[in-house]
């Protein structure tokens, strides 16, 4: 295939503006007018928004603000940002002002305004959120999944990991935290939120939307539990077991020495690797084999070899 900006292939960057489009749409389409806000640059971006009057279009204010973060970044954590992320957060700030109509000589567009999105936002409030939730943590795996970065608060929690030894995932946990309260104030202050929805219960759906999207984020990267790894152990029979498992499942098996601590007994320890309807299958022959034999049975979010997933 084609390469595109050094060794990027063309492939990433068509999934890396897939991936933002998709969550330009949960941000522009969904989440602004319903005053939900999801933390990081993009919740600073709409709170500025909101003290504006709607003024300053988001998509403008978070690629604003992204651009200094951007070059922080590559001064303190090196060029390993480069054109991909510079490519995700340009376009995904581009997409939310698009879908919203507030890019010159395309005002008509306004997704917002659709029926569709109107009567969620009026009638079913939960599921438009959660839609926006969604959309957003869709389009951010996708991005994260090919490669890309969109240079937000992930980079300054970098750096607070670098400087300063603080956890990644603490800080930007914090960092959204302050965020929404800040949004919500703002909210609070300008009278924006609709009557039957107080400024607490906007911040309540926000906290629920970080969550969502965080959970969509870690499938798309990791995916679904599609697969199980079982470890067993039996005293005499390991031999048999492993046996089963090559010829009944076609799965492989790999032996570990170990030793029993308890009973004080050297024996073989199966690892193997079987998908969820296979799973079953592995309990009955173990079962039959050697009733008494231990099993430890763990989630698996992706394999990469013969048999499964092809690798990239």
């Amino acid at each position: 295939m084609k390469k595109l900006f050094g060794n990027f292939p063309l492939k990433d960057y068509v999934f890396i503006t897939f991936g933002a489009a998709m969550m330009a749409i949960g941000i522009g389409v969904f989440l602004i007018d319903a005053k939900v806000v999801p933390g990081g640059v993009t919740g600073v971006s709409m709170a500025v928004h909101y003290l504006s009057g709607g003024k300053i279009p988001v998509g403008l204010m978070i690629w604003l603000i992204k651009i200094p973060i951007y070059f922080w970044g590559i001064k303190e954590l090196g060029k390993r940002f480069g054109a991909r992320t510079f490519y995700a957060f340009s376009l995904s700030s581009f997409f939310v002002d698009f879908f919203r109509g507030d890019v010159p000589g395309f005002s008509n567009v306004r997704l917002q305004d659709s029926a569709a999105v109107q009567t969620l936002l009026q009638h079913d409030f939960f599921f438009l959120i959660f839609i926006g939730g969604v959309l957003l943590g869709g389009g951010l795996g996708i991005i994260f999944k090919f490669r890309g970065t969109t240079g937000g608060t992930d980079v300054i929690a970098a750096i607070l990991q670098k400087r300063y030894g603080i956890k990644t995932g603490v800080a930007m946990m914090s960092i959204d935290l302050i965020i929404v309260t800040f949004a919500g104030i703002v909210i609070e202050w300008k009278h924006l939120a609709p009557p039957d929805k107080p400024t607490l219960v906007l911040v309540f759906y926000a906290l629920f939307l970080i969550f969502i999207a965080g959970r969509i984020v870690d499938i798309i990267i990791d995916g679904f539990d599609y697969a199980r790894s079982a470890y067993i152990i039996s005293d005499k029979k390991s031999k048999e077991i492993a046996e089963a498992i090559i010829h009944n499942l076609s799965r492989g098996a790999t032996a570990i020495q170990t030793k029993g601590l308890y009973k004080n007994v050297e024996r073989d320890m199966i690892f193997t690797v079987v998908t969820l309807k296979e799973l079953g299958k592995l309990t009955e022959l173990v079962n039959e084999i050697d009733p008494d034999a231990f099993m430890i049975i763990n989630n698996v979010h992706e394999v990469l070899g013969s048999g499964f997933r092809r690798r990239r």
